[in-house]
């Protein structure tokens, strides 16, 4: 009787221990959600303080800041055809010297290395042992091995002169009051090339200079200097300028097309998709820019139905909320609302033109253990 006694009374006693110290841990795992939660939380900012819209198109500019919402970020929205800037949310940041490209440098890496003849469309690389990529997954993916690798092949000089001609390290507007342009570094970075090409060590990128390029690989090869009218007046007597003609191979554009579509359809820009009848294409870039100690997030794209063809680049910066992958949820939102309002409608002669790419396989190699860019 004494030994069942004691041991009644020492499971009397630890029962309320055990719901003490239950609750505790509840207190504190709530504790650490909410600081959690607090430590996530980062401010709305209204990203349209200070900006002239008299030239913007109307529609296009709602659409745009409904899209952005709070983010502290741009958004620039292009007319591939002629160059116009049809709308630039927030103009301080999207008009200053720049920020790390991350992944979007990837679009020049390949029409560099499809030109050079370093590797064609569907050419496997291997980046291990067990694993390889083509270009159209590699860009769909983000891959940064694959895209590392083709950059030593290229070498520095052959990366310089193909960004250079693409546009980078000089102003994409013509005449635009307060555009700095961004850097293109003379030297080899000294991480090495193949950081260059896969993330955009060392250079230095406006949201107008990735604009330009998007509507020269949109338009075929015809790289404009932006314009951005301020008055209906110069809206009306609107005039493209050509600033050149890209000298690349005959297939390239339509190359990393695909890619760029896969990139939406099942790769880092999922969140941009929002109707295979209105097919977008697109690149990611996250990264962070340690220049300015910001985490980056890019999304440039295009679409490609219809008879209102767009440019829209987003550019993110902040910390844990910015990614490529919100950028494009931001863009996606933006062709979502104009879609709603039947602005790319095709009129009778594109009647109901689907786009021109075939369906692209989504099948894709054994998993890949190292990190990723998007």
């Amino acid at each position: 009787m004494k030994r069942l006694f004691v041991i009644s009374l020492v499971l009397l006693n630890a029962l309320p221990l055990t719901v003490i110290g239950q609750s505790q841990q509840r207190r504190t795992s709530a504790a650490k959600k909410r600081l959690a939660t607090t430590r996530k939380t980062v401010p709305a900012v209204d990203p349209t303080i200070g900006d002239n819209i008299d030239g913007d198109d109307l529609t296009i500019r709602r659409a745009a800041v409904s899209a952005l919402g709070g983010y502290a970020g741009s958004v620039v929205v292009v007319d591939p055809v002629n160059g116009r800037i049809l709308s630039m949310v927030n103009q301080k940041l999207a008009l200053q010297t720049g920020f790390i490209p991350c992944s979007t440098i990837k679009l020049v890496t390949s029409l560099a290395a499809l030109t050079e003849n370093v590797v064609s469309k569907n050419t496997s690389v291997y980046i291990s042992r067990y694993a390889s990529y083509n270009m159209t997954q590699a860009l769909a993916r983000s891959n940064n091995q694959y895209f590392n690798i083709l950059g030593r092949r290229l070498g520095f000089d052959r990366v310089h002169r193909y960004a250079q001609m693409l546009g980078f390290g000089e102003k994409a507007g013509l005449e635009i009051a307060g555009e700095q342009p961004g850097v293109l570094p003379e030297t080899e970075p000294a991480t090495g090339v193949g950081m260059m090409t896969s993330f955009g060590t060392g250079i230095s990128m406006t949201p107008l200079e990735l604009a330009g390029l998007l509507g020269a690989i949109a338009n075929g090869g015809t790289l404009y200097y932006l314009q951005y009218p301020q008055t209906q007046d110069e809206a009306d007597h609107f005039a493209p300028q050509v600033k050149r003609q890209l000298e690349l191979a005959p297939n390239g554009i339509e190359d990393i097309k695909f890619g760029m579509r896969g990139a939406v359809d099942f790769g880092t820009a999922r969140r941009a998709g929002y109707d295979a009848s209105e097919p977008i294409l697109g690149k990611t870039g996250t990264c962070t820019d340690f220049q300015s100690s910001n985490k980056m997030g890019w999304f440039g794209s295009f679409n490609e139905v219809g008879t209102h063809r767009l440019v829209v680049v987003v550019m993110l910066t902040g910390h844990s909320n910015v990614s490529g992958p919100v950028a494009a949820g931001v863009a996606g939102a933006l062709y979502r609302n104009l879609s709603s309002q039947h602005y790319f409608v095709a009129d009778a002669d594109a009647g109901k033109k689907k786009s021109d790419l075939p369906e692209i396989i989504t099948t894709m190699p054994c998993c890949i253990t190292t990190a990723h860019q998007h």
